[in-house]
């Protein structure tokens, strides 16, 4: 995952993380677990974050070669 991409695309979108993280159904904890590497998005979460955030594509951030 590219932490700062998906970061860059929140504030972006006039979001933060908790807000983001309400969006799609999870605490701010569990947000920050994930953003931070510690455990990883669902895919069901990561289509929530596409859709609140209205992206694109998911692949540049949640499928990228780089790790967080």
């Amino acid at each position: 995952m590219d932490r700062y991409l998906l970061e860059m695309e929140i504030k972006r979108r006039g979001f933060t993380m908790e807000r983001l993280s309400q969006a799609i159904g999870i605490s701010k904890s569990a947000f920050s677990k994930k953003i931070n590497g510690k455990s990883e998005f669902t895919l069901g979460e990561i289509q929530r974050i596409v859709d609140v955030l209205g992206l694109e594509s998911p692949i540049p951030i949640f499928f990228a070669g780089k790790v967080s």
